[in-house]
């Protein structure tokens, strides 16, 4: 199967993965699911892009952390596209708009072939996160592109998630075929 990159929205689960401690998901209202990916537990709903690069990672690439930062790369790339300024934190994985949090990065990688990817906030209801602690931070860190792009709750929000699939897919193929 050649690479392949998958944009999603799920209803809403949350999902823990391999570093998520015990009992950090107790409070939470929704469905509850541990996988195998990296990362501690994060939300997936409504308003929110979900990626699922499936990359064979080719003998040069062959770096998880250099895969994450590519990842981060895709995200701040794709946000600049639609007006809005992404970067890194140190020490975490993921995308940071400001002083929040936009995007959660959790991936695992098997025979140098990715999956599960990376969780932008669109228009997602921030409130789905307070039952938890998102990636080990207080919910209160959490932000969505509708906001930082000063469109309120995101009005219409077909619109604006279809605008970043467009930008995310772009910088996904800028970064990875280009």
């Amino acid at each position: 199967m050649p690479d392949a990159l998958l944009l999603v929205e799920h209803a809403p689960v949350v999902t823990r993965g391999r570093r998520s401690p015990e009992g950090d998901t107790a409070d939470v209202p929704f469905p509850v699911v541990t996988i195998g990916r990296g990362g501690e537990a994060t939300y997936h709903g409504p308003g929110q892009l979900v990626a699922y690069p499936i990359v064979h990672l080719p003998e040069g690439r062959r770096d998880l952390h250099r895969y994450l930062r590519d990842l981060e790369g895709v995200v701040i790339d794709a946000l600049a596209e639609l007006g809005a300024e992404g970067r890194r934190e140190d020490g975490k994985t993921g995308v940071w708009a400001g002083e929040h949090k936009i995007c959660s990065i959790g991936v695992a990688v098997r025979r140098w072939v990715t999956w599960h990817g990376l969780a932008l906030n669109v228009t997602t209801d921030l409130a789905a996160f307070r039952s938890f602690a998102p990636c080990g931070l207080s919910a209160d860190v959490m932000t969505n592109l509708a906001r930082v792009l000063g469109r309120g709750d995101g009005g219409d929000s077909g619109a604006l998630m279809a605008e970043a699939k467009a930008a995310v897919a772009a910088a996904f193929e800028r970064r990875f075929r280009g």
